[in-house]
This record gives structure tokens, sequence and C-alpha cells, in this order.
């Protein structure tokens, strides 16, 4: 499907209420640039089938939607950019909008925060990365797998199955719910997915009308704290479900990349800091996968 100019841009998202939310968010900022926008609907694997990520793969609520947009079934996917594998696909055109705030967030019974959690309370999250991290700083805890869209997970603490769970503060800010949350982490106490918080819109490559569409949403600052976040990542060699974090910042022209691997029961953890030009975002990101190969992060992320 090769997009017409004048005609609605069909965004490929997924259905669950913060996938149309967010797809939404798009949806009008497209209109708002003069670019009439609809949504179609795409089921992925990963909405229907329950099983870890790490197990079902990685990419596996990307891969329906770049299909569906291959056929033609939409111009333009929208997806959250963390889910994305690391390698390029030349096939398409990538941009990234604004970001949402990147932070993890708690939500927990009785508004405890994760220091007022009580021994042994259980606490559910799937993500290696945010099981490492909660091992290291709350070795006590007993934490629990997790899937499902943000409601179906706030159930459980609400229900009593779970004393808290572990979020993206984006989707809750994206809800409308972010007053569920009961602390919000410093990414210098618990750091974050690798791009989290970044959507990325996809068009065809050969499709220079959507190319052009999709470049007006296009957020420098967003674009390059994204990139130097996932050239680690990809250069580490992880995808997604890996236990990597990143938090990039920017600091005047200065790219600030704070980053780290952990080990899945949390008593290892490497951690780095790198700056540079704003340019130079996806070198930045190399440097600092360097800097943690060479003190030994494979093997740490295997332990």
């Amino acid at each position: 499907m090769t997009y017409t100019p004048q005609a609605p841009l069909t965004l490929g998202t997924r259905g669950s209420v913060l996938a149309t939310t967010q797809a939404g968010h798009v949806r009008d900022a497209l209109i708002h640039a003069g670019t009439p926008a609809q949504l179609h609907i795409v089921t992925t694997e990963g909405d229907v089938n329950m099983a870890p990520v790490e197990r079902i793969g990685v990419g596996v609520f990307t891969q329906a939607l770049r299909e569906a947009m291959a056929a033609g079934q939409c111009v333009a996917a929208i997806h959250s950019f963390k889910d994305l594998p690391t390698a390029p696909d030349p096939r398409f055109h990538l941009v990234v909008p604004p970001r949402e705030d990147p932070r993890e967030a708690l939500i927990a019974r009785d508004g405890l925060t994760l220091s007022t959690l009580p021994e042994g309370a259980r606490v559910g999250t799937s993500a290696p990365r945010r099981i490492s991290q909660l091992r290291a700083l709350r070795p006590d805890l007993d934490i629990r797998p997790l899937r499902g869209n943000i409601d179906t997970r706030m159930g459980k603490v609400a229900a009593g199955e779970l004393d808290a769970i572990v979020l993206a503060y984006a989707g809750l800010l994206r809800v409308g719910k972010q007053d569920r949350a009961t602390e919000v982490f410093d990414p210098e106490v618990f750091l974050p997915a690798p791009a989290q918080g970044a959507l990325a819109v996809e068009c065809r490559a050969g499709d220079a009308p959507a190319v052009a569409a999709l470049d007006a949403l296009t957020h420098p600052e967003s674009t390059d704290r994204a990139r130097t976040e996932r050239s680690l990542l990809a250069a580490l060699e992880a995808g997604c479900t890996a236990p990597v974090a990143a938090h990039a910042t920017i600091e005047g022209e200065e790219l600030v990349l704070r980053a780290g691997v952990f080990s899945l029961d949390g008593s290892q953890r490497l951690l780095v800091e790198r700056r540079g030009a704003r340019h130079q975002a996806a070198d930045l990101g190399l440097e600092a996968a360097r800097v943690l190969l060479a003190e030994g992060a494979a093997e740490v992320m295997a332990g």
C-alpha cells in the first residue's frame, strides 16, 4: 500500500488500551500536522500467548505489525521502541516522536514504596532487567512472573495476589493512571530499559509520501537519546529481554549515557557513564558497550 496524500494514513497498532492510546496520540499529531490518519488494529502472538516474552521470542509484538505493513494492510506501524529487534530493517523508515518519561514505577498496596514493602513481599515482573535490579536492592523479595496489559497487572495488586508490581511510568502516563504509582524511581537507583517511553513509527522505506508525513513527527532530542541507548543494546548483542538498562539525557549540547548490565540473581552489576556530542549518539552507545564488555558484561549477563 503506497500512501496517497489527502487519504487517511492508516496506522497499524496492537489492540490493547495502552497501544491504542499511544497510537491515538500519533494519529492526532499527524492530523495536527495536516495528514489525515486512522488506526488499524493488528493482533499479535504476544497478545494471545501469556508465556514470558523471553520464551515466545524477542520482537513478538512487532513482527505482526511489520508483516501487516509489508502486506499493505496499513501504511505505517507504531511500536514501543524498546520492543523492536536491535538490528535495523532496511525495508522500513523509522521516526521517533516526543518521548514520554522513561522512568520505572512501583504500584504497591497501601501506598508502600520499595523500601517500606514488608520482608518477603510478593512483587510481580517478568523482565530480567527489573528482576535483577529488584534482587540487588531487596534480595528478600518474592518475585513472581507477570504478564498482561496494565489493568490486568495492576488488578493483581488490587486483588491481593501481589503486594506490588513494577511498570514503565510512561504507560501509566499515557493512559492517565499515573496516580496509581506509589513510587517513581530515580534512574540513578533503578535504571530503565533502553528506549523505554519512546515510540517508533515506521513506514515502508520506498513509500515517499508516507516517509514525508512521518518525518513531521520526528523529535530530535528523543531520537538522539533513544538511538544511543539502542546502540548500546545492539553492541552488547542483547535483546529487549536481556538484563541491560540504559538512560540517556541531554545536558546542553552533550549527550550523557548511563548504562548497566546485571546478573539475574542481583549479585553482580556493571555500570558505565559516557558523555559525547549529540551527533555521535550511536558511537557513544558503542563506546559504553565496549567498556562494559571489557569489564566482563557477557559473563555477568549470563550469570
